[in-house]
């Protein structure tokens, strides 16, 4: 075994000449079988014929079938977990000899993690005021509002107003909608058309241009300037429910306000605690990498950069950005993901040597609660949903994620926590 650089290693295996004449007979028979030679009958050519005819064709057959066989017995004799597939070269293959040729490969990093226990995070046990609670009833009183029409008038700031409105220019695609509720100076209205409905009256119709702040949450308009026709359809007024046990009631199975508080107390501790845990989790992953000084493989940093840009990709895709219409240079893009992607993948080595050494395992109770709740999400049977799963490889990932979890919890628990 020669250990080439980081995870890279190299192998020089040479297969016994009685295995390969072995093979070279056992597919010579194969084509034997089935060959169609002149002067002979399917299945009665001579071996020697049918090998003379089909050298290359058996070459490579028996190539194939004994250089996996001898590099997986050879790497397993030497102990190395090899990642993916090797990449052979230097074959050596002729008649009444050895095969012999050479595997360039990755494998598993070996490696002692650094002390894990005791790590120290900065960790704050989240509070939740009697100001947070009132703040989620006033949103929950906002999500049961209800808008009444009123008689038309002037628009003025407060007002709900009902527009239809049509891109004339400026939008790479265009914009059009026959409904839109538009508060007049509400904080989430766009300048522009505030400005320009102020003192419109339903019925009235008028052309204005809208420019998008560069931060806008869309990218297809984000600093953009489009020129709509918009029009005036309605005016309406917004009614809020008052805040009493009857309110409580149709929220759920409260019998009173106090029981809707108590319960939107718990609701948004158990929020701020997985959003804290979870910061504090980031930060302990991040102190472990920092500690361990490891070689990764490079197929697995090439596997993780292409998650991270499938991810990019379809984030654009969701907000209705076709990465295509931009002129991407893909490769800096991968190398600029590149850092983030090898401390992930350190990472995630990281766990799981953790995992092995805690010995931190998934039951099968555990993935099956998993699989109900995805059934559950997707109103589909638990037993379709399995058979799916199962196929495409996702029950292996389920699996993989409930131990990461798993081990970021024991992680957390053993930690040293101080206060920010």
């Amino acid at each position: 075994m020669a250990l080439v650089e980081g995870c890279k290693h190299e192998l020089e295996i040479s297969i016994p000449a009685e295995a390969v004449e072995a093979e070279t007979s056992k597919v010579t028979k194969t084509f034997q079988d089935r060959a169609k030679l002149p002067g002979f009958r399917p299945g009665k050519a001579p071996a020697s014929l049918v090998r003379r005819n089909f050298a290359g064709d058996i070459r490579q057959q028996v190539l194939e079938q004994l250089v996996p066989r001898f590099f997986d017995a050879k790497a397993k004799e030497e102990n190395l977990r090899v990642v993916g597939t090797p990449n052979v070269s230097d074959v050596h293959f002729h008649e009444g000899e050895p095969i012999r040729f050479k595997a360039h490969f990755e494998v598993f990093p070996e490696f002692e993690p650094a002390e894990y226990k005791g790590v120290e995070i900065p960790y704050r046990q989240p509070e939740v005021t009697d100001e947070d609670v009132e703040k989620r009833v006033a949103e929950l009183r906002e999500s049961k509002a209800t808008y009444v029409n009123e008689d038309p008038r002037p628009l003025q700031d407060g007002d709900y107003a009902v527009i239809s409105l049509e891109s004339l220019a400026g939008a790479d695609t265009p914009i059009k909608s026959d409904e839109v509720v538009v508060l007049i100076g509400g904080p989430e209205t766009l300048e522009g058309f505030t400005q320009n409905l102020q003192g419109a009256s339903p019925g009235d119709e008028k052309e204005f241009d809208v420019t998008y702040p560069e931060d806008y949450g869309q990218e297809k308009l984000s600093g953009k300037t489009i020129r709509f026709q918009v029009a005036v359809k309605g005016l309406r007024r917004k009614e809020l429910p008052d805040v009493n046990d009857d309110f409580a009631q149709d929220l759920g199975d409260f019998r009173n306000m106090d029981e809707l508080k108590e319960a939107l107390r718990k609701s948004i501790f158990a929020q701020r605690e997985a959003e804290a845990q979870r910061e504090a989790k980031d930060k302990l992953v991040d102190k472990l990498v920092d500690a361990n000084d490891f070689p990764v493989p490079e197929k697995f940093v090439e596997r993780q950069i292409e998650s991270r840009v499938e991810t990019r990709l379809r984030s654009l895709a969701q907000q209705g950005v076709d990465p295509r219409s931009f002129n991407l240079d893909w490769a800096k893009i991968k190398d600029a993901q590149r850092d983030a992607a090898v401390r992930e993948v350190k990472a995630s080595l990281i766990l799981g040597k953790v995992a092995e050494r805690e010995a931190i395992g998934v039951t099968n109770d555990e993935v099956d609660r998993e699989v109900q709740r995805i059934a559950q999400q997707n109103r589909e049977p638990v037993a379709t949903v399995r058979k799916k799963l199962s196929e495409d490889g996702t029950m292996d990932r389920i699996a993989s994620h409930i131990q990461t979890e798993k081990t970021l919890n024991f992680l957390f628990d053993k930690a040293t926590k101080s206060a920010e």
